[in-house]
């Protein structure tokens, strides 16, 4: 079986515009790929930054990402930027990134849709990712003891699989997101999208790939 390999960070907000393109693509090949999901480590600020810092770029483009997309962002996260004399907010995409390790543990065929929920829950929900409570709602959702899953959030182990999979996408030479790759072979990765993609750009590029490497 190939991979499908996701590279995103939870802060991207082409990664969410993305979402809706790459599960229907996870699930429509869910037989035929194996979905993978890293998480690119996009903010990682050695002290933290607070969000007024990109808050007027992240306010013009959101515009684009819903133009080009469709998606909606919701009022309580655009609340952030709009006031950013305000908020608390100091992104970081370490905490994150920890925590879809952690979900792939358990789900790992449904590894698209959680990050797909991680980023709804920042974008429209408006959650600091930053903050532990940030993700109470989907342990309710896809039933995993919380007790287990917060001692599981400040351990080292999972910490390094985070980096360590920062570490991967850069091995794979990303450089923004969404990144798409099909893995083929142990060490053979063939990209199909970089940047927003169409759903039927990227179904035509992974149908070239299969068809080339049957």
């Amino acid at each position: 079986m190939f991979g499908l390999i996701y590279c995103y960070d939870a802060y991207c907000g082409w990664c969410y515009g993305f979402s809706p393109v790459i599960k229907q693509i996870a699930e429509e090949y869910k037989t035929i790929l194996q979905p993978d999901v890293l998480s690119g480590g996009m903010i990682l600020p050695e002290k933290p930054v607070h969000i007024s810092v990109t808050a007027g770029y992240l306010l013009n483009d959101y515009k684009n990402v819903e133009e080009l997309t469709g998606i909606k962002f919701g009022e309580d996260y655009l609340w952030h930027l709009q006031n950013p004399d305000d908020t608390d907010w100091y992104p970081n995409s370490e905490k994150p990134a920890i925590a879809l390790c952690i979900f792939k543990e358990y789900y790992p065929a449904r590894v698209v849709e959680l990050a797909a929920d991680l980023q709804s829950a920042l974008h429209f929900e408006g959650r600091d990712l930053t903050d532990n409570e940030a993700y109470r709602h989907l342990l309710e959702k896809y039933s995993i003891q919380e007790e287990t899953f917060y001692e599981k959030l400040k351990s080292e182990s999972y910490k390094e699989a985070a980096y360590y999979e920062f570490a991967l996408t850069k091995q794979l030479q990303v450089n923004g997101y969404p990144t798409v790759f099909i893995q083929t072979a142990d060490s053979k990765f063939i990209m199909v999208a970089r940047g927003y993609t169409k759903y039927e750009t990227l179904k035509s590029r992974i149908e070239n790939v299969l068809k080339e490497n049957q």
